[in-house]
């Protein structure tokens, strides 16, 4: 399992793209894809069309927008570029359908795609993409907003994501022993704020779910002026890595 950070900001981050993570297995994966995200996608040198499955955290706009352009480019390449693609399979928390439903019926020329969009929203069972199994659980976030996060593998290796979220069980049972966890560290410590996770809070998760590598990322402006790394390494004391676009990282 490969995993590339698209994106290890958020929506205004003057460095850093928003939310995206390109997760390779035996296919392509992408879960998030926030503003700035496509760019560094195409920087990768994956060819974009071949990419067939997206999988969605939730509907915050700095871990999804870049799906507009995304999705408008490949009708465009489908009908007038000559190329052509399989179909697209989107997954996500309760009221993805709805979602997407509305925005293929709304915006013009996503109505014309010829190819397929299938709609899918998960919660809490397991499912499958080729050979890799992921497990979506529900995180802690906001009182408004369903955020999922999810435990991925694939050959014997695992993975987790955060998505947005605040320390919980669930979040502490999706990175259980896991070989990498991205955890949302949009703060420091020094200035926690609300709905997310400071990196202490990143630390003490990492530490009781006893995984073996930890990611910091999704970070505010203000996170990256501490030294996010020590403050998470006060309760954990495996390897700790401060994300970056474009970073790979080989599970």
């Amino acid at each position: 399992m490969q995993i590339t950070i698209l994106g290890s900001g958020t929506n205004m981050h003057p460095r850093r793209a928003a939310a995206g993570y390109l997760i390779a297995t035996d296919r392509p994966i992408l879960l998030d894809f926030g503003p700035r995200t496509l760019p560094n996608l195409l920087k990768t040198g994956l060819d974009r069309h071949t990419i067939q499955h997206l999988i969605f955290t939730h509907y915050h706009a700095d871990h999804f927008s870049d799906f507009i352009t995304f999705f408008f480019d490949a009708v465009c390449h489908a009908l007038y570029g000559g190329g052509s693609r399989g179909a697209l399979h989107i997954y996500g928390p309760p009221g993805t359908k709805r979602l997407f439903g509305t925005l293929l019926d709304t915006i013009p020329v996503f109505s014309s795609a010829p190819f397929k969009v299938m709609l899918r929203e998960v919660h809490r069972r397991p499912f499958h993409i080729g050979q890799t199994k992921i497990i979506p659980i529900p995180m802690t976030h906001t009182d408004s907003q369903v955020c999922l996060g999810y435990r991925f593998a694939y050959q014997g290796r695992t993975a987790s994501f955060s998505g947005d979220a605040m320390a919980s069980d669930n979040l502490i049972k999706i990175c259980r022993g896991v070989d990498v966890a991205i955890m949302d560290c949009s703060f420091s410590s020094r200035s926690p704020g609300a709905s997310h996770m400071h990196a202490e809070q990143c630390g003490k998760v990492a530490s009781e779910a006893q995984v073996k590598k930890l990611v910091l990322s999704h970070f505010y402006p203000l996170a990256d002026r501490s030294n996010v790394v020590k403050q998470a390494g006060k309760y954990f004391s495996g390897k700790i890595i401060k994300a970056k676009d474009l970073l790979h990282l080989q599970v």
